[in-house]
């Protein structure tokens, strides 16, 4: 189910690589992008904001063209669409990231769960959920909830 990441990640992280090398900045990226098509489809409506969110997160974190992008997103919906759990993305991410890529996956998921103006009750426990597998502090996940929330323009919860 999940061997298309695995086999993306084998292809690019050496054994022993640390996560701040180009093997983990691609973990990283399929990482993040399963985990905010998750985020995406948690309110059972993808608006048109949310993919370009996600589009954009992708894109400015990592410095992707269209061809890279596009690769990505069929990579990640393919994975994401045949997930029975968060578990084996998140035990992926924390084997491959630092605590600051979690961080930034976690902030990036606000994003996107803020880019349609609100957040769903489904949203908010999915991110519960995440925040615990990635063992974010309670402080870094409300800091990056905030940044998130400054940058949609929402008003304070």
């Amino acid at each position: 189910m999940i061997a298309n990441i695995k086999d993306f990640f084998n292809q690019f992280i050496e054994p022993g690589t640390r996560p701040n090398e180009a093997g983990g900045a691609h973990a990283l990226q399929v990482a993040t992008a399963a985990l905010l098509l998750e985020v995406m489809r948690m309110d059972n409506r993808i608006t048109d904001a949310e993919r370009a969110a996600i589009g954009m997160v992708l894109r400015q974190q990592f410095g992707l063209d269209a061809d890279q992008y596009e690769t990505l997103i069929a990579l990640a919906e393919q994975e994401a669409h045949q997930a029975n759990d968060y578990y084996q993305f998140t035990s992926l991410i924390n084997k491959t990231c630092s605590a600051a890529q979690k961080n930034i996956i976690i902030e990036n998921m606000w994003h996107v769960a803020m880019a349609d103006g609100h957040l769903d009750a489904h949203e908010l426990h999915l991110m519960r959920k995440i925040v615990d597998l990635l063992y974010i502090s309670h402080a870094d996940n409300i800091a990056a909830k905030q940044r998130a929330r400054n940058t949609a323009k929402l008003p304070p919860a």
